[in-house]
């Protein structure tokens, strides 16, 4: 079996956590656009290719899948999620699997005020949002919503361009600048991040992961500690059968008066994967299991409370060819 990773970039933890499962009886292949990209270094075998955005490389990535007999792939960053998703027969055709979910819930996910939207018409909690500035205000004076709110891009990720706004005044300032954004309640609890498998086959949710998260950077979790709770766990499960997702996602949650509110989702391998690996939620071979036709049995809520992850830098050596 050979496993091919997208878009590597800097998450060397993946890459050996795949070549761990397998076990040599199959290979890892890594790509990215950057030679200076660490992760790729861990693979058997490694590939650099065009920028995602450029000319042919959704085809060159299918001839990487044909010369190295390729049995399934992930990608690791969000813009590539949606490229995949979308070409997943041109995959098939080949013998390929992607680890993905249908494209029209991976679009979901980028978009933040539709998932807002599916959210409230299937009844769970998530913060009030809003993409029209005067209907906010309508709220506001209302005493519907107070601030401080947050106001990001309806699509966007690694929590880039997101302003913490405490009155109109800055608001009118930063709607000014930017098309496309919307106006979220400012959630005042703790935050959960969520790492969910729904296996291939089946089509159930059989592993959940979820952790306390005690520090952020850059939009990815820096330091956590395993937290369990089992109506948490039936909210993940309702959540993620109702939305149709599929594989391996993410999710962030909020924790607000004792009621639990569902924020947002990411369809790959979440940047704090690690601490559930680690945990003992073992979500590569559940992987490798569906791959070789195998339906996963639930382990849902499998490991220990009160793990903690903590995220420092590492560094990789390599001479210049």
């Amino acid at each position: 079996m050979n496993i091919l990773i997208l878009s590597a970039g800097t998450r060397n933890k993946i890459v050996q956590y795949f070549k761990k499962e397998l076990n040599g009886i199959g290979k890892v292949i890594a790509t990215d656009c950057s030679n200076l990209a660490p992760a790729i270094y861990e693979a058997d075998k490694y590939y650099i290719t065009k920028r995602i955005t450029e000319d042919g490389y959704l085809e060159d990535i299918l001839d990487i899948c044909k010369n190295e007999k390729i049995d399934t792939l992930f990608t690791l960053i969000d813009p590539e999620i949606s490229l995949i998703s979308k070409n997943i027969e041109r995959f098939k055709e080949i013998g390929v699997n992607p680890i993905v979910s249908d494209y029209d819930k991976v679009e979901m996910c980028f978009d933040k005020y539709q998932m807002y939207k599916f959210l409230k018409e299937n009844y769970f909690k998530t913060a009030k949002s809003y993409i029209d500035k005067e209907e906010f205000y309508k709220d506001l004076e209302n005493n519907k919503i107070t601030f401080p709110v947050f106001v990001k891009p309806v699509k966007g990720s690694a929590s880039l361009n997101i302003n913490k706004v405490n009155s109109k005044e800055e608001l009118d300032v930063i709607w000014k600048q930017a098309d496309d954004l919307m106006i979220q309640e400012f959630m005042n609890g703790q935050e959960y991040g969520s790492d969910v498998y729904i296996d291939m086959i089946s089509k159930e949710p059989v592993l959940i992961f979820v952790k306390k998260k005690i520090k952020m950077r850059a939009g990815e979790t820096d330091k956590s500690s395993s937290f369990k709770d089992v109506r948490l766990f039936e909210l993940i499960k309702n959540f993620v059968k109702k939305a149709g997702f599929k594989g391996i996602i993410d999710i962030d949650i909020f924790e607000v008066n004792g009621e639990y509110y569902i924020s947002e989702v990411n369809p790959r391998f979440g940047g704090g994967y690690p601490h559930a690996y680690e945990s003992g939620v073992n979500v590569p071979k559940m992987i490798i299991n569906n791959i070789n036709g195998v339906e996963n049995k639930e382990h849902i809520g499998n490991y220990d409370e009160g793990i903690y992850m903590m995220k420092y830098n590492e560094i990789k050596i390599i001479k210049n060819k």
